[in-house]
């Protein structure tokens, strides 16, 4: 199997990339409607919330922690997840920025 090469390009365009895959599957996509529709930390409802099984729930929190979107802490014997509002401003700010290059609309190109 070939090399990503991700060094070929910049940060941005790496971070970039790296949002639209954990935005690229609806049950991340959900997980992250379901923590800001609570504002609150949420401790377990989400296999019911989301319908999926646990294992898979886990794995789908481990992506969105790795990224920084979201963020755990542990109560008792479990772990408690909520957005991470500065890391989802900058996302934000990332992704403004990329998706408002606007094309100057001299002629069509094609």
């Amino acid at each position: 199997m070939g090399l990503a090469k991700t060094e070929m390009f910049t940060d941005q365009q790496n971070e970039i990339a790296t949002y639209a895959k954990v935005f690229g599957h609806p049950a991340r996509v959900a997980i992250l409607q379901h923590l800001f529709k609570i504002n609150t930390c949420v401790c377990g409802d989400l296999v019911n919330e989301i319908g999926l099984a646990q294992p898979t729930i886990s794995q789908h929190l481990k992506e969105l922690k790795l990224l920084g979107l979201i963020k755990g802490n542990v109560e008792g014997t479990s772990v408690c997840y909520c957005i991470d509002t500065e890391k989802w401003s900058q996302m934000k700010n990332t992704m403004f920025h990329f998706l408002n290059q606007d094309l100057s609309k001299k002629e069509d190109c094609c």
